[in-house]
């Protein structure tokens, strides 16, 4: 069965969506009424996301990335279904923090929006792209963040701490909606192989984990592979449970595929397809460490 069969088959439909432009107001540099009211005044259209704590649709006749206010850091160009794994994680002050793939720098920043600039925030990547995850850092004003540049997979964290909060946004094989002629570019294998890479993360941010800590595990796939089949070996290799995340929008978790029966616990898992929610592809995973 080829992808987009599979797709239709599992409950999803091809459809060829418009994103709008989504942005994130970063209350770590301005009172939020304030950088809407200057949005307004630069004839920015802005519709506030109802699942999202600082989200807005934002309408332009013009870049909404060129504004004097964008390169000041009040706000980060951040589509809607992105800006929920950091929510969902829901860091605190004072706790320390790990984003595992981090660049460029979105959910980084908005974790240490949410955490207030307080405590300590890991942010890991490798290669070039720790250079555009610093620029994004820097402009948004989150002095909380430590970069290294690093392969999460085999990362550990100092003189045996363990971290409060881990966001694992991991690299996965995308969807239809945000590449172009993705089915035709991806095939089953592809899919399996991001699944390995995926499994080595997910080894790395448990290992990471206090006991009691939380993980967010998110990916802009629809594959099950990469999604539910990938929790469900979580919860049976090692000592986690899956928690309920509530909210308004999003389908549950897959429990069963291909006539493999899963872990039922999957359904308190998010999954978002794109013809239900006006969002790319998305899946989202609240795990707790026992």
């Amino acid at each position: 069965m080829n992808l987009k069969k599979r797709h239709e088959f599992l409950g999803g439909k091809f459809v060829r969506l418009q994103l709008p432009n989504t942005i994130r107001i970063n209350t770590l540099k301005l009172d939020e009424k304030k950088i809407i009211q200057r949005l307004k005044e630069r004839k920015i259209k802005l519709k506030k996301v109802s699942y999202l704590d600082h989200g807005y649709i934002a309408e332009a006749k013009f870049s909404v990335g060129s504004t004097q206010e964008y390169l000041q850091g009040y706000y980060y160009l951040q589509q809607k279904a992105p800006q929920l794994p950091a929510q969902i994680l829901n860091p605190e002050a004072g706790d320390l923090a790990i984003d595992m793939c981090a660049s460029p720098g979105g959910k980084t920043t908005q974790i240490a929006q949410l955490m207030k600039n307080k405590g300590k925030i890991i942010a890991l990547d490798i290669g070039k792209r720790t250079e555009k995850l610093a620029q994004n850092i820097e402009r948004m004003g989150a002095s909380n963040v430590m970069v290294y540049k690093r392969d999460a997979r085999f990362f550990e964290l100092p003189d045996k701490s363990k971290a409060d909060k881990i966001l694992l946004d991991a690299p996965c094989s995308g969807n239809f909606v945000i590449e172009k002629d993705w089915y035709k570019k991806r095939t089953v294998d592809d899919v399996k192989a991001c699944a390995r890479t995926q499994k080595e993360l997910l080894t790395a941010a448990i290992d990471n984990l206090k006991k009691g800590g939380i993980l967010v595990y998110s990916t802009c796939s629809l594959e099950p592979e990469e999604n539910e089949l990938i929790i469900d070996w979580a919860l049976s290799e090692f000592k986690v449970s899956l928690e309920k995340i509530n909210l308004n929008i999003g389908d549950p978790g897959l429990i069963e595929f291909e006539g493999e029966k899963l872990n039922p616990e999957i359904k308190k898992c998010e999954r978002f397809w794109p013809h239900k929610t006006g969002t790319q592809g998305f899946f989202i995973a609240k795990i707790k460490k026992k």
